[in-house]
């Protein structure tokens, strides 16, 4: 008979994906609470039955894999999802996630993948557009190393050239260095034209010949130039978590790793959960500042969701920096794109 050992504690933690085609299989909105997934390629991860043809679930549990014959056999009177061929595989679980800041970046100039200065002005001129006026515009995933400057960053009038109307302020590709035109940085409170104040711990400001600010701010001295952008809507979290939800499950996870969170996020997913509106597991990690203000609210210095979608039992340790923004790199170039040649 081909039961899987324990089916029935065994959850529905399967990702539907459909060869080169959406990530989705056509189930609908709200499949039976009984049903036969059939004629898919279901990998078991089960050495001694490696595939399977169909898939019996009851109520969110595997209850049995084996052919379609079998489970027809079986399980005559339960409906069936016809998969077409389709792939399925155990949920992927990504263990070093950013799930709100994913769902952030839907909200702002998405610039991964840009490569050049000029592509970066084209998709941020184009994001303006759709903003309200003189709203601040926000982004992330631009690289320097993809641009054929020889990793040199960029400048505040670099950005000016684009939008020198409105604050913009964009980070990197990996969130350890932000880029601002002058806008931003009077909006900050920063003087453009007087020398840089003294570097934060475990942060720099890239500096001119004259020691002005260029624009760029790593690590910790991101903070200087972010402490000034509006804060975001509850309405505008919950929609950042409801996009980033929708995409991690369009490509097949079934949970995440929660590489740092702040407090408030937490009551962000519970207010998802009893929604109904958070399919995927989240193992959040609690930002380092933030854990004295969580063990006294969580004595036992953990948090269980009782729906097992939400978990917090560890902390998000940051040393070092990156590589990709550090602003002394160690390969022979200067901090800021140099001139063109006359």
């Amino acid at each position: 008979m081909p039961q899987i050992p324990s089916a029935r504690c065994l959850p529905l933690l399967f990702a539907l994906i459909a060869p080169m085609a959406s990530a989705q299989p056509n189930v609908g909105a709200s499949p039976p609470a009984r049903y036969v997934l059939d004629h898919a390629r279901i990998y078991t991860v089960d050495a001694a039955r490696p595939t399977a043809e169909a898939m019996a679930i009851d109520a969110g549990l595997i209850v049995a894999v084996g052919t379609s014959a079998e489970m027809a056999a079986q399980y005559a009177s339960w409906p069936r999802v016809e998969m077409g061929g389709k792939t399925v595989v155990p949920g992927l679980i990504d263990a070093h996630a950013h799930l709100l800041g994913l769902g952030q970046s839907l909200l702002q100039a998405d610039l991964v993948g840009t490569a050049s200065l000029a592509e970066i002005g084209d998709r941020l001129r184009a994001f303006a557009a759709t903003a309200p006026a003189g709203a601040w515009i926000t982004g992330r995933g631009w690289d320097q190393n993809d641009w054929g400057t020889d990793g040199a960053f960029p400048t505040r009038q670099d950005l000016d050239a684009v939008l020198a109307d409105r604050p913009v302020w964009i980070q990197r590709v990996d969130g350890h260095a932000s880029w601002a035109n002058t806008a931003a940085l009077r909006a900050a409170g920063i003087d453009p034209e007087a020398a840089a104040a003294a570097d934060p711990d475990g942060g720099q400001v890239l500096r001119d010949a004259q020691g002005r600010p260029t624009g760029v701010f790593v690590d910790a001295a991101e903070a200087l130039v972010a402490r000034a952008v509006p804060a975001m809507t509850e309405a505008q979290w919950a929609e950042a978590l409801r996009r980033a939800v929708a995409e991690t499950t369009r490509a097949g996870l079934t949970g995440v790793h929660e590489a740092g969170v702040p407090l408030p996020a937490l009551d962000l997913y519970r207010a998802a959960i009893a929604a109904g509106d958070l399919p995927i597991r989240v193992y959040a990690m609690i930002e380092p500042g933030e854990v004295d203000a969580f063990c006294a609210a969580n004595p036992s210095g953990a948090l269980a969701d009782p729906s097992g979608r939400l978990v917090v039992r560890s902390v998000k340790v940051y040393a070092d920096g990156a590589l990709g923004s550090t602003a002394r790199p160690c390969w022979p170039t200067t901090p800021t794109r140099p001139a063109a040649a006359a």
